[in-house]
């Protein structure tokens, strides 16, 4: 069985009534532990990996999260597919809360991150001007409609640092950018999802409006974990969906992101690095 599909998500999504042969891993990486241990199964005959991107209880804020062990950890445990499920907030008046934005674009506004697995004697440059898969984007936009949801296809996805919610000045500011929906994890997510050669796409679920819409009162947290709560439902809805549609190999350019992108000779790659590495490295360097 081959295409192995990631979900980085809420800690409740794994608990999916058809997921069978559920299994708790914990799994080692050359970066530390991930978020928490990634539980396994299988739904509609195809094999599945979730993991709580905040750790279960939501322990972990934005800036802390360990993004390269979350994504070695994937990348270790097979998965080629990642399917992103992130609560936002809307930048646009036409995407109101409870719709579904599928972004395939990102703007990376954080500052504290690292975002990439090389450096340390190996440069490496990947293609980025498409950061999301197309297959997949298009797998997951015809799921969330197939699930009864109100579906934009395309957009971009604001990402910062957080862990506060904008000023009323930054909001406005970000709006006059034209993005359509802002979060605090997706764009890091994504660099290190190609980098490893994996399809990444985010089903980004607005909660609110941010701060912008004048109309509206400040956001709160209370208010957001009311719609996420009313959220997971339709994320399970839109899984299940896309897992019907998910082909078991890949025709997209992902898998081969590190093709012409290693910039450093072989020979001049540290020893050490390209044992770290092997997982990610080892076809191009054999």
């Amino acid at each position: 069985m081959s295409g192995k599909i990631g979900v980085i998500g809420g800690s409740g999504l794994y608990q999916m009534e058809e997921l069978q042969g559920v299994n708790e891993i914990k799994v080692d990486t050359p970066f530390g532990d991930p978020s928490d241990a990634l539980i396994t199964g299988v739904l509609d005959g195809k094999e599945m990996v979730f993991l709580p991107r905040h750790g279960v209880g939501h322990r972990i804020q934005p800036t802390d999260l360990n993004y390269r062990a979350n994504i070695y950890a994937m990348k270790k445990l097979g998965v080629e597919w990642i399917i992103s499920l992130s609560a936002v907030g809307s930048m646009k008046e036409e995407i109101a809360p409870g719709h579904i934005v599928i972004p395939d674009q990102y703007y990376d506004n954080t500052r504290r991150r690292i975002s990439t697995f090389f450096g340390n004697g190996i440069v490496v440059h990947i293609s980025f001007a498409d950061p999301t898969c197309v297959k997949l984007n298009s797998i997951l936009s015809g799921a969330a409609r197939a699930a009864g949801c109100s579906v934009h296809q395309g957009g971009t996805y604001l990402c910062i640092e957080g862990p506060q919610f904008s000023t009323k000045a930054e909001s406005n500011i970000y709006r006059g950018w034209g993005v359509d929906v802002i979060g605090m994890t997706n764009a890091t997510e994504s660099k290190l999802a190609r980098e490893a050669e994996i399809c990444y796409s985010t089903v980004a679920l607005p909660t609110d409006y941010d701060v912008w819409r004048e109309s509206e009162e400040t956001v709160t947290v209370e208010q957001i974990l009311a719609v996420l709560n009313a959220n997971v439902e339709r994320s399970k809805n839109i899984i299940r969906e896309a897992v019907k549609s998910l082909p078991y190999e890949r025709d997209c350019g992902c898998p081969g992101a590190l093709k012409d992108a290693i910039l450093t000779a072989p020979e001049k790659i540290p020893a050490e690095k390209k044992q770290e590495l092997e997982l990610l490295l080892g076809k191009y360097l054999s």
